[in-house]
């Protein structure tokens, strides 16, 4: 049934429909996509209404405005399911962060970089931070030589968003993974989201061959001779 439909004085962003449309006369496409030609609009929906439909404006800037006869509602509910399945396939890149100490140790050291090169496999960014202490700030060159090593460890698979700057006693870098890299966790993402696809029978199996008779056992070879 078509209402009178009104918007707030700030308007919406919905297409107009039925009674909010405007135009004295519109070009309806009808309910199955087939074009009804250029009719005024109270004709326009009362074509709608005689369908159980709305009127919907798709092309308010043609002349005269193009109107489509549909179920307003069932469209919207699609639109969104739509772009809610869009955002699921979307991926989300978060900025990870490590921290490191002029003086760290090697294992501890390789430990990290093997945590920011998982980040950047995982299409996140990583902020690889040196963070100094006491009379260490005196020695900025050690935090410098860290970064520039974790930069060429990550070589093929990291890019440099952000050279290393310092903000107060903690210097620090950003590391983005290479076009490459983030391309594949984009598409392993993607696969994540759509889920396993369920596996077809093939319709090739074959029956079982019938098993061939077992021998009769020693026991049974000597009660059939001792049968007269």
């Amino acid at each position: 049934m078509i209402r009178d439909q009104r918007t707030s004085r700030g308007g919406s962003r919905d297409q107009r429909t039925n009674r909010r449309i405007r135009a004295r006369e519109v070009r309806v496409v009808g309910s199955d996509g087939g074009q009804l030609g250029v009719m005024p609009l109270e004709a326009a929906l009362e074509r709608a209404r005689t369908e159980g439909l709305d009127l919907v404006e798709i092309s308010p800037m043609a002349s005269p405005p193009v109107c489509k006869i549909m179920d307003y509602g069932k469209f919207k509910y699609e639109e969104k399911k739509r772009a809610s399945e869009a955002k699921k396939k979307q991926v989300v890149v978060h900025l990870k962060e490590i921290k490191l100490r002029p003086k760290t140790e090697e294992h501890d050291y390789e430990f990290k970089v093997r945590n920011v090169r998982r980040f950047l496999e995982d299409g996140d960014k990583a902020k690889v931070v040196i963070q100094f202490r006491g009379r260490e700030i005196t020695h900025k060159e050690q935090g410098t030589t860290i970064l520039q090593d974790v930069i060429q460890d990550l070589k093929e698979v990291a890019v440099v968003e952000q050279a290393p700057r310092m903000e107060g006693r903690l210097m620090f870098m950003i590391l983005a993974p290479n076009p490459k890299v983030a391309q594949r966790a984009r598409e392993l993402a993607r696969q994540a989201a759509a889920g396993p696809s369920p596996k077809k029978p093939t319709g090739d199996a074959k029956p079982a061959a019938p098993s061939a008779p077992s021998a009769p056992s020693a026991g049974e070879q000597d009660a059939q001779s001792a049968t007269p």
